[in-house]
């Protein structure tokens, strides 16, 4: 019996948003339902361990020195009209650290793997490999979904962790040098308001993120129209939709913490 979350969708199915969304979330269902079970698809995982964490270092280790060191500037700018600038260290834990930087390794991820992904299993399906995997009794969801979301959800913590340490030392660097504030106050700053828990509550964003993308991905690719266009419509939509997910899924997490923080 074919998968509801890997059948061919109708010309107007493929391009409705609804169906989509649809189909993300039954992917999503089976996807939990395997992890549960223990079935991770194993066979693959080493090559997309690979494609989503040394071939993104570079534009994550790039994406967030730029952005690092623009926030620490606009940041100190304000804060030194108030004479605060010793507190930025505080700041930067605060926004910086906890959401921008998960956010930006994230969206790098979706952009490079995430539309990979996408176009990769819309090429399979359009070339009728993915029948072919049924035809040899081979899950599809197995064979090329969990592999992916196991991937992301390893690599894209350890790129954030990455991301925070060049985050922090470019920021750090640049505010010593245009506003002659100590390095030893400012990571005093960062240590005092980013806790040894905000880090694991950070890994576990990333982790979650990693697989809220792979999945995305695998399911626009799984429900691409069966024709050429339908290959980059796919790999454009999976980027799109990743960063819309993440958004919404951090405006949950961060409003989740709220409530528990006021209770």
């Amino acid at each position: 019996m074919r998968s509801e979350a890997v059948r061919s969708p109708s010309r107007g199915e493929a391009d409705n948003p609804i169906y989509h969304s649809t189909m993300a979330v039954l992917l999503t269902g089976q996807v939990m339902h395997r992890l549960i079970r223990g079935r991770f698809g194993q066979r693959q995982i080493m090559d997309h361990l690979m494609c989503a964490g040394p071939r993104c270092l570079a534009p994550v280790m790039l994406t967030n020195v730029c952005a690092g060191i623009i926030f620490a500037l606009q940041s100190a700018r304000e804060m030194a009209r108030f004479g605060s600038v010793s507190a930025l260290g505080g700041v930067f834990a605060a926004a910086y650290c906890r959401e921008l930087a998960p956010l930006l390794t994230a969206g790098v991820l979706a952009c490079q793997v995430g539309s990979a992904f996408a176009a990769e299993i819309a090429a399979m399906k359009l070339t009728h490999q993915i029948d072919a995997l049924k035809v040899l009794r081979t899950d599809p969801i197995d064979y090329l979904v969990m592999p992916r979301v196991i991937a992301c959800a390893i690599m894209l913590p350890v790129l954030t962790m990455l991301a925070l340490f060049v985050g922090v030392v470019s920021g750090g660097l640049i505010t010593t040098r245009v506003y002659e504030l100590s390095m030893d106050i400012f990571l005093d700053g960062v240590r005092t308001y980013l806790a040894v828990s905000d880090v694991w509550v950070i890994m576990a964003k990333a982790s979650l993120f990693g697989g809220v993308i792979a999945v995305v991905s695998c399911s626009r690719g799984l429900t691409a129209a069966v024709n050429g266009r339908g290959v980059g419509q796919s790999a454009t939509a999976a980027v799109v939709t990743a960063w819309v997910s993440l958004f919404i899924l951090d405006l949950i997490w961060t409003c989740l913490a709220l409530f528990q923080g006021l209770h």
